[in-house]
């Protein structure tokens, strides 16, 4: 509940648009409760009137009934447009700020993450929570109000009416909602969580398909892909079937509600007490009151759902990133990196990746850290970007990274590894990711000192070139070109470089190595590699044991 109210948090710049959403609900309730009563006063009338029993003005309740049509549908319009669009508003400024509260936790705070389910994350369980202002909050102030207005009326025709369709408001719009919302907790935990284990597994399989091919696990992957859809589905349909239990029996309740009150009046119509045309209105008017909480049998079954996503995304939320870097600060003004006692371990009670590493790279200098994989070299990369907290110093051009805020570390540090991210967008786009305000001048400059600029005006559209997911639509050696491009745009003075011709041929390694010595001219740079080539580029080694 406490995930729920950190919603209605956020939801509070639109809480005026919400509050009329649900009051265009309540003015739908209370217009068709209104609508039925008075046509089943109108049509008994009328029969009445036929025989001779009592005499009728006609035009009034006609008009009304005209009018209360047309009141019901032009609110419901209204209704479901404020209503939706609340709910829209909502989710977006949601997505923003969740990923505000995620970028500082990359990679130290994600890496027990699977891509999947932070995918899961960002969107399913933030579309999950549509649920809580538009099938749980709206229907259920909505309903409440309704109800009040609708007793208050009862009441004044006949108490004991009233008190029975208490009984069956109570009955429909309390009871059999929390049974309900009792009955689907644990399967909507578990679609919660299904849905994210799919995600997961459908990346596994698509990303990972060459991989699979190669070990043979396709089939194996594709079965567990296959269980946890079955199980998805099962635990929908129990939610289903519970659901749809829930709006059968709140319409029982209304049914019984009904037959209560025809009892409980017919003794008063055959005494002469209440009129038949009243008696028939009472009636209808105890059965439409159930509009009111219809739809929350249906809106306690999304609960659940709606509870575990809320606390799978303000749990990850709420982490606190492995280091927190000021606002702002200073830039260095000159740019030599230095370690002094540096001793990092990756978690409370694990061995030391570094044990008291010191070492220094003056300005403009390359240094290369050769070693077995998991000697530490990528480690120090991360250090120098601020993403862990370490004992000992690291420092740039005298500054402590620890006291340099996120936007100086990025505009002074440009990194160029073996996987290089790009958004399914034009080249143009991926190239402005580093410099937004860049000309196309600027642009073909830089993939001209990256060896790119011949193949990109081959190209049919050029920069407009869209690049696919992930890059699919460039090769290795033109997306590692792609990041070289950023690292120029960016002019940043210290240039990390992260096995930069790892997986590429000897064609394309010669481009990249080419474009490489361009860049590190006269930059800080750290060369992380296995690869003989690349060492041309260091002017000096650091071998970790």
């Amino acid at each position: 509940m406490n995930d729920l109210r950190h919603l209605l948090k956020l939801a509070r710049p639109w809480r005026l648009r919400m509050a009329v959403g649900i009051a265009l609900s309540v003015v739908v309730i209370l217009s068709n409760v209104t609508l039925l009563s008075v046509s089943g006063w109108f049509i008994a009338s009328m029969a009445l009137a036929g025989v001779g029993k009592l005499t009728l003005e006609f035009f009034t309740p006609a008009a009304a009934i005209r009018g209360l049509a047309v009141l019901r549908t032009f609110a419901r319009y209204l209704e479901r447009l404020v209503t939706h669009d609340a709910t829209l508003r909502l989710l977006s400024v949601l997505r923003v700020w969740f990923y505000k509260h995620l970028e500082p936790l990359a990679p130290a705070r994600l890496q027990d993450f699977r891509d999947g389910d932070l995918l899961a994350r960002l969107r399913a369980d933030i579309d999950s929570l549509d649920n809580f202002y538009l099938r749980i909050l709206a229907p259920a102030i909505a309903g409440l109000i309704s109800s009040i207005a609708i007793l208050c009326v009862l009441f004044w025709f006949s108490p004991g009416v009233a008190g029975i369709d208490v009984v069956m408001l109570l009955l429909a719009g309390v009871v059999i909602p929390v049974a309900v919302a009792a009955g689907t907790k644990k399967s909507g935990n578990d679609v919660a969580g299904l849905r994210a284990s799919l995600q997961v597994a459908s990346t596994d399989l698509i990303r990972g398909l060459g991989e699979l091919q190669v070990a043979g696990a396709v089939r194996r992957q594709t079965r567990h892909l296959s269980d946890l859809s079955q199980q998805l589905i099962s635990a929908q349909r129990h939610q289903a079937w519970i659901s749809a239990l829930g709006s059968a029996l709140s319409a029982l309740a209304g049914q019984l509600g009904m037959f209560c009150t025809f009892l409980f009046l017919l003794s008063a119509v055959q005494a002469g007490k209440i009129a038949g045309n009243d008696f028939v209105m009472l009636v209808f008017a105890v059965l439409a009151s159930t509009e009111a909480v219809a739809a929350l049998p249906a809106a306690f079954a999304a609960l659940g759902v709606t509870r575990e996503a809320a606390r799978r995304i303000f749990s990850m939320a709420e982490l606190k990133p492995a280091i927190t870097l000021p606002e702002t600060s200073v830039t260095p003004e000159h740019f030599d990196l230095a370690f002094s006692g540096v001793t990092m371990r990756y978690g409370a009670g694990k061995p030391a990746v570094l044990d008291s590493l010191s070492f220094s790279v003056s300005e403009g200098h390359c240094l290369a850290l050769l070693g077995p994989s998991g000697a530490g070299k990528t480690t120090i990369l991360n250090l120098i970007q601020g993403f862990w907290e370490c004992e000992g110093s690291v420092t740039i051009g005298g500054h402590e990274v620890r006291t340099l805020s996120d936007e100086v570390l990025r505009q002074v540090i440009s990194v160029v590894g073996q996987k290089t991210y790009l958004f399914n967008a034009s080249i143009r786009d991926n190239l402005r990711l580093v410099a937004p305000d860049a000309d196309d001048d600027a642009l073909w400059q830089a993939l001209a000192k990256a060896s790119l600029e011949e193949e990109i005006r081959a190209f049919p559209h050029g920069l407009d070139t869209l690049v696919g997911e992930l890059g699919a639509r460039l090769s290795g050696g033109q997306a590692r070109r792609i990041a070289i491009a950023r690292a120029f745009l960016s002019q940043a003075p210290v240039i990390l470089l992260d096995e930069p011709t790892e997986g590429l041929d000897a064609t394309n390694t010669g481009l990249v190595l080419n474009s490489l010595k361009t860049l590190v001219k006269g930059k800080t740079t750290l060369l992380v590699t296995h690869q003989i080539q690349p060492l041309v580029l260091a002017d000096s080694r650091l071998i970790l044991e």
